[in-house]
């Protein structure tokens, strides 16, 4: 990896995922895999490549990610978050295109917490009358 680096920090759920951007030839390395073996599921890289699409960019940058926590969606999700928040970082011009595609924005939604007397946040137990 190159000396000059941009970061950004994406999250989604309960994953986060710290993503380093630097001019090279698309070398695209997750928790020291090459994504294509950490992501497996069909989309998810497409998902991921999405902000680079944008401002096509694809294979021309070298990614490195540290992503911890959640489940495969949910590090999906914020790896995308974090490499729309790189790309913002290393030239302020993407804003504009990463705001349009909606990839700055934090998916706000996460899972939500038992009730007490519920089986679930929100399902009842079985009413009997009798």
């Amino acid at each position: 990896m190159a000396g000059q680096y941009y970061e950004g920090v994406g999250r989604r759920k309960t994953s986060s995922a710290r993503v380093r951007i630097s001019t090279g030839n698309g070398n695209f390395i997750v928790n020291g895999k090459p994504a294509e073996e950490y992501f497996t599921r069909v989309g998810d890289m497409e998902s991921i490549l999405e902000p680079l699409y944008a401002v096509e960019m694809v294979g021309k940058l070298d990614i490195s990610v540290l992503v911890q926590g959640g489940g495969v969606t949910g590090q999906t999700g914020a790896v995308q978050h974090g490499v729309a928040r790189a790309l913002v970082e290393m030239d302020p011009e993407l804003r504009a295109p990463m705001r349009s595609g909606g990839f700055l924005t934090r998916d706000a939604r996460m899972k939500e917490r038992k009730k007490p007397g519920l089986k679930r946040a929100r399902k009842a137990p079985t009413y009997t009358k009798r």
